[in-house]
């Protein structure tokens, strides 16, 4: 299973990048290998946020829908992402988000999958960090963009 590890220091506030990171409909927009999301629930109770979402991701001619299970733990300022369905055998990620000085936020995330399909999943272990670097870097520029403290 490719399993990868990504640490970002992001200007912005940690509040911010959360809100971010769970606006999962405008994915599309900026996150690469992206092609649609849709929400089908999103429901807060306590400290939990749970969302239920497709995500239709691929490159070249490749792509694929799978329906994965967000949960926002307020408490713990962390997201856990598991799949439901989908052309995943297994899927977990985990987004955890620390306040640091300046208004910096310390971002950890890591990911933990298979695809169902074993060609597939040989293939994405090769280019596997080089696409988690990518995305890294897709959710910080858009982080700077919405929320950076720099006048322009």
């Amino acid at each position: 299973m490719p399993k990868a590890s990504v640490k970002r220091l992001i200007e912005c506030k940690k509040k911010e990048l959360i809100d971010l990171v769970l606006d999962i409909e405008k994915y599309p927009e900026f996150v690469p290998f992206c092609y649609s999301a849709r929400v089908y629930e999103n429901k807060k109770v306590d400290d939990l946020t749970r969302i239920v979402a497709d995500l239709t991701i691929g490159k070249g001619p490749f792509k694929d829908t799978y329906k994965s299970d967000v949960v926002f733990n307020e408490k713990e300022d962390s997201i856990f992402v598991k799949n439901i369905d989908g052309p995943l055998n297994h899927l977990s990620n985990n987004w955890i988000f620390t306040d640091k000085k300046d208004g910096m936020t310390e971002v950890t995330f890591d990911i933990d999958f298979e695809i169902k399909n074993k060609f597939l999943n040989s293939l994405m272990v090769v280019s596997f960090q080089f696409g988690l670097e990518k995305i890294a870097d897709a959710f910080q520029k858009r982080a700077e963009k919405l929320f950076s403290n720099t006048e322009n």
